[in-house]
């Protein structure tokens, strides 16, 4: 039957090794949301079954694209893509409801049933595809040209613009320029627009600042403070804006080398309102440490590591230029969520509302990063043999 053959196609072509090494990661992220949620008692179960039930549907979804041809879809949907990410953030304005971080507006909620889905993590699918497909032809005519940086920074820029107005999601926001960034530059643009940008995005920080939020200002600046051992604003770093942070890095510290023990840890399993916040979330790395310790987050690391290389492996291998940079992008995209958010639970950056890809409590997050891997084995299954991949040029 021709499903049969899909399954042995699939077994024989697929990337097996990158499926087992995020259902690797998800699992054991799994076991973490279990302890985190477990203080909440039989509520708290609701939350191990969804990550459940994501995981499935995930491995669905690493299945179907592993046979989809993304660059046959992208080129005749291009416009159906760049208007469904569009309109999907934009239904935030009438319908979105705030996510665990306060000020942020990025959740849709879903009729009938007790789950939300964030539109700015299911169109980096697509914005991905986008930019990759847009590369390759802005590389016809020279994509270091002004009128091609234009169109490239041009779409990124609407995409950020929309969700920083839409959803106030300034995590978001930096993955989606991290990503433009990486991409671009695997594309082959010239340094002189990246210092350039560096440049304009550095003038309009300084104009903008001013005008924004006080809570997202009190974000960067006590990190800034924490560093420099600022000790005027001791309370601030932790009691006040620093006060999420504290907690991450307490419980982070107490874990030592093997951690306080599984379902033990004293801040992970608090019912106080003064324990560590968003554990099963944005905190799961901190969860780890204080319950693992240091070879629990190593292990993390080097799951993560491991995912994000075999991305990058597959992306040198790939069998045409559209296809390696969709790989970098999405590689790219889990280095840059895993650095931010291990980042603000040590302390050394601001807690921007990012979790930690695989290991999150987060549906919508893990079917994404499923669909996501799948584009990635599909990539492999069609990746060019090693004595014509020795004379290419990717």
């Amino acid at each position: 039957m021709w499903s049969t053959g899909w399954i042995k196609d699939f077994f024989r072509k697929a990337d097996i090794v990158l499926l087992i090494l995020i259902l690797a990661a998800s699992l054991f992220g799994v076991a973490l949301i279990y302890s985190a949620t477990r203080y909440l008692g039989h509520s708290g179960t609701r939350y191990v079954i969804i990550q459940i039930a994501a995981i499935l549907l995930g491995v669905v979804a690493y299945f179907l694209m592993s046979f989809a041809d993304i660059e046959l879809f992208t080129e005749k949907t291009w416009k159906w893509m760049l208007g469904f990410n569009i309109v999907f953030i934009l239904l935030l304005i009438p319908f979105g409801a705030g996510g665990e971080t306060v000020g942020n507006n990025n959740w849709l909620p879903i009729p009938f049933l007790p789950i939300n889905v964030q539109p700015a993590e299911v169109a980096k699918v697509f914005f991905v595809l986008l930019l990759a497909y847009q590369c390759v032809k802005l590389q016809e005519h020279g994509i270091s040209r002004f009128t091609s940086v234009v169109q490239l920074a041009g779409h990124t820029l609407l995409m950020v613009g929309i969700i920083a107005v839409v959803s106030g999601d300034f995590g978001m926001v930096m993955v989606y320029l991290g990503i433009f960034i990486i991409v671009a530059w695997a594309a082959g643009v010239k340094k002189r627009w990246f210092l350039l940008g560096l440049v304009v995005m550095v003038a309009a920080v300084v104009v903008v600042w001013p005008h924004v939020p006080s809570y997202i200002q009190g974000r960067f600046t006590v990190v800034i403070d924490h560093i420099t051992g600022n000790a005027d604003t001791l309370y601030e770093q932790t009691q006040g804006d620093g006060w999420q942070q504290s907690r991450s890095i307490l419980a982070i510290g107490s874990g030592g080398l093997f951690g306080q023990g599984y379902l033990q840890g004293t801040q992970t399993q608090s019912t106080s309102s003064s324990a560590l916040p968003a554990r099963h979330t944005d905190e799961i790395f901190a969860v780890c440490g204080e319950e693992l310790g240091m070879v629990g987050c190593l292990a993390v690391i080097l799951l993560l590591a491991a995912i994000i290389y075999r991305c990058f492996w597959v992306a040198r291998r790939a069998c045409s230029p559209m296809s390696a940079y969709v790989a970098t992008g999405y590689a790219g995209m889990l280095l840059l969520q895993t650095c931010i958010n291990i980042g603000f639970c040590l302390y050394v950056f601001p807690v921007v509302g990012l979790t930690l890809p695989f290991f999150s409590y987060g549906g919508s997050s893990i079917i994404t990063l499923y669909a996501c891997m799948g584009i990635v084995s599909n990539i492999k299954m069609r990746s060019l043999p090693s004595w014509l991949r020795d004379r290419s040029q990717i």
